[in-house]
């Protein structure tokens, strides 16, 4: 009879990791975390999901404050920008969480095992100059910043989106190179703030994997707030040049060269999984084409005793796709019946206004069959009009037949609270006219939603 230092042993205390571990425990289970930070909660907590918002939030503020929206009600005044105390705003922030979770690992009675993790066999890894052996380990340990090949990043002039995120000044010109969420989002940031932004994006449209509508839609929306554009190019070249950055590109389908100065170069190409330094081979395991630890429906891994979540498996790279699959893992290992819906994983872009999503797009649906789409624009709904936030819609795709709702889109300022409605519905099975007959509160964005689900229906009101 083998002798466990733990039942369950997880590798990574970010979102998958810290909430596996915590459920783990909750349910008697003998539970440590390994984690090599010097603070919980991974890269979502410390330099990804959570610090990002807080200077969404603050820029947020200031661009309401300085640049006319609050004029329009009558507040006026002078309005400046204080960095550091932004930037001290943030760090606060991310402080209070970390120690959060810290807390609930002691009330919990989870242990950190502080250091970095690796196998040496089925059910033994060792961690800060120790082994450990468990009858269960959960490899948790998320993903990291893809490398642009030739490009190095400094941190200073040229970011990925740590850095990013630690600017102490705004850039007079930033470039982001990706056309993705993490690059719009902190290039949101610092055009409110003032820097003039250029995003370059090597497919014809930004959001890539989004609703063909939501994404042309979206891309004039930011358009029209200042966001300049350079779609179907190529990045050949970043170079710095003491306190300026000269990016070479051309047309993806090939042409001529030509040179982009700016100030600042972001870097946000995408993420990929943390699995350098596991030596998997110890353990029996090997990783896929695309460098992710393969599982069943259940997060088992081809070796018994070793589980796998979040971004090291396949599927969205996500926190709270993790964190669903962190409680699911921990309830799987003790004996009950742990289930996510990958099907109905909601995604949001926190810009002005929000974008999310849930479901298939209108394209995979139509590949699928036949269906029925119902559209509802912001201008329309009575809250947003009044709040002066008239951008975007909100979209239903239904199936022709059944009328099972099978994706919703959004554009708005609330588009990130609403998709949880809409990823709720989905999950109980809803059809459009569910949601049509459902009554919501007035005068609320929420309406939209019901609003085009009416339109699927062919009953529009407001429209």
């Amino acid at each position: 009879m083998a002798d466990y230092d733990y039942d369950v042993l997880v590798i990574g205390a970010g979102p998958g990791g810290y909430v596996a571990a915590i459920r783990a425990a909750q349910l008697g289970l003998k539970t440590a975390c390994a984690e090599s930070r010097e603070t919980l909660g991974g890269t979502c907590l410390n330099v990804g999901c959570i610090p990002s918002k807080a200077l969404l939030h603050a820029s947020e503020l200031f661009e309401e404050a300085a640049h006319g929206h609050m004029a329009k009600w009558g507040i006026t005044g002078q309005f400046n920008i204080d960095i550091p105390t932004m930037q001290k705003g943030r760090v606060e922030a991310v402080e209070g969480l970390t120690k959060g979770i810290e807390f609930l690992f002691k009330k919990n009675k989870v242990t950190w095992l502080k250091g970095r993790a690796a196998f040496t066999g089925k059910d033994s890894v060792e961690v800060g100059g120790q082994t450990v052996r468990a009858k269960n380990i959960v490899i948790a340990t998320g993903s990291s910043v893809t490398p642009l090949p030739g490009v190095t990043v400094d941190q200073e002039r040229i970011v990925d989106s740590t850095g990013a995120l630690e600017l102490a000044e705004v850039p007079s010109h930033l470039v982001v190179i990706g056309g993705g969420v993490i690059g719009l989002e902190l290039g949101s940031v610092w055009r409110r703030l003032g820097a003039q932004v250029t995003v370059v994006e090597y497919l014809d449209q930004i959001l890539p994997g989004m609703d063909e509508e939501i994404r042309k839609e979206s891309n004039k929306i930011f358009k029209k707030q200042g966001f300049a554009y350079k779609l179907g190019t190529k990045v050949t070249g970043v170079a710095r040049n003491g306190d300026s950055v000269t990016v070479t590109v051309e047309p993806a389908k090939g042409g001529a060269t030509e040179t982009i100065e700016a100030s600042h170069v972001l870097v946000s190409i995408g993420r990929r999984p943390n699995t350098d330094g596991l030596n998997l081979e110890a353990a029996g395991l090997q990783i896929n084409g695309k460098g992710q630890v393969d599982t069943d429906h259940s997060f088992r891994t081809a070796v018994p005793g070793i589980w796998a979540i979040g971004d090291v498996i396949p599927g969205p790279m996500l926190a709270h796709k993790a964190e669903d699959e962190g409680i699911a893992v921990a309830e799987n290992i003790a004996g009950l019946t742990g289930i996510v819906n990958h099907n109905i994983i909601p995604s949001v872009v926190y810009t002005t206004p929000e974008i999310a999503g849930v479901g298939l797009t209108e394209e995979q649906a139509r590949a699928g069959g036949e269906v029925k789409v119902g559209k509802f624009p912001m201008m329309a709904n009575s809250r947003a009009k009044t709040n002066g936030e008239p951008d975007g819609l909100v979209k239903v795709i239904a199936d022709a037949k059944t009328d099972r709702v099978l994706g919703v889109w959004m554009i708005n300022n609330l588009a990130g609270t609403m998709i949880a409605q809409a990823a709720q519905a989905m999950e109980f099975g809803a059809t459009s006219e569910d949601i049509a007959y459902t009554c919501h509160a007035h005068p609320t964005h929420a309406e939209a939603f019901k609003e085009a689900a009416m339109a699927v229906q062919g009953k529009p009101i407001h429209i």
